[in-house]
């Protein structure tokens, strides 16, 4: 029976290591105590401190983000905090697995002989989270507005992976798809799906129009100037990644209601995004073998 060890997570984390214990895995946790349903798997391991979970071990998986704060890693069915620092040292001559992995885990490993695999950097993962993103951002959009998707018109901001899928959904429950794109291929392709396509610089003008904007763009595109051409009633749905591509401030100010939304896949659907990670671990596992 292989032996491997999960530290932390969300429920991804609860629902992957279910499914480890269940393809015959012996699973040793840490600051995941709070989830219940593991106690009652049999090989399924609490261990009481970390260096008890990593001992047999040579593969460790890590939460999804790895941390919010660059400083403890994310542990939300825990009371232990636990640092990066930490983490790190215990990690010596492991193959360590996690998403969003900044500087700071790479700076504490460096002489540590850790082989570090970001999941967020494997294709087939990124785009099979898009999926969830993409419902969790139409589920908010639902929610959030008094009038119905169809029929309304909605600005996607972005064409990259996220932005094509929730652009199609969109369009499938008949929302009128306005996208915002900088290259002339994908201003190309998002004609040839039927959406409308705008260009960078014709954004301003055309702010006016959209009942929703969904941003995935990570950076400041959506200032305190362009902030003030949208509708009151506009709903903003950010999908991008700290810092966002949304002032925030600016359109608390202007009272245009933004919800940033991180993290939605494990929000959304965490039993199928968990699937999505451990099909993407064990490819990575394989590979390793060869």
């Amino acid at each position: 029976m292989q032996k491997i060890a999960v530290i932390g997570g969300d429920l991804r984390m609860v629902k992957l290591v279910e499914m480890l214990a269940k393809d015959d895995f012996e699973v040793y946790t840490y600051a995941l105590e709070k989830a219940e349903s593991l106690s009652k798997i049999e090989n399924v391991k609490e261990q009481a401190s970390m260096q008890e979970a990593l001992q047999e071990v040579e593969i460790v998986i890590g939460p999804i983000p790895l941390s919010s704060n660059n400083i403890s890693i994310n542990t939300p069915f825990s009371e232990e905090n636990v640092t990066i620092e930490t983490l790190a040292q215990a990690l010596e001559g492991k193959v360590f697995i996690a998403g969003n992995m900044k500087s700071e885990i790479y700076e504490y490993t460096k002489e540590k002989n850790v082989k570090m695999i970001d999941l967020l950097n494997r294709e087939e993962l990124v785009v099979l989270n898009t999926i969830s993103t993409a419902e969790g951002a139409i589920q908010i959009a639902m929610e959030e507005t008094n009038a119905t998707i169809h029929g309304s018109d909605v600005l996607v901001m972005g064409y990259g992976r996220v932005g094509k899928i929730v652009a199609h959904m969109l369009k499938g429950i008949g929302a009128n798809v306005y996208c915002e794109a900088r290259k002339n291929v994908d201003l190309a392709w998002i004609k040839a799906y039927g959406y409308v396509p705008i260009r960078l610089n014709e954004l301003d003008g055309t702010l006016k129009n959209y009942d929703i904007v969904i941003n995935t763009i990570p950076s400041m595109v959506l200032d305190a100037k362009r902030l003030k051409n949208l509708k009151k009633e506009c709903l903003i749905i950010d999908l991008a990644s700290n810092p966002g591509g949304v002032d925030r401030v600016a359109s608390k100010k202007e009272g245009i209601k933004t919800i940033w939304a991180l993290s939605l896949p494990g929000k959304v659907a965490p039993l199928t995004s968990a699937e999505f990670i451990r099909d993407t671990i064990y490819n990575i596992l394989k590979e390793m073998e060869n």
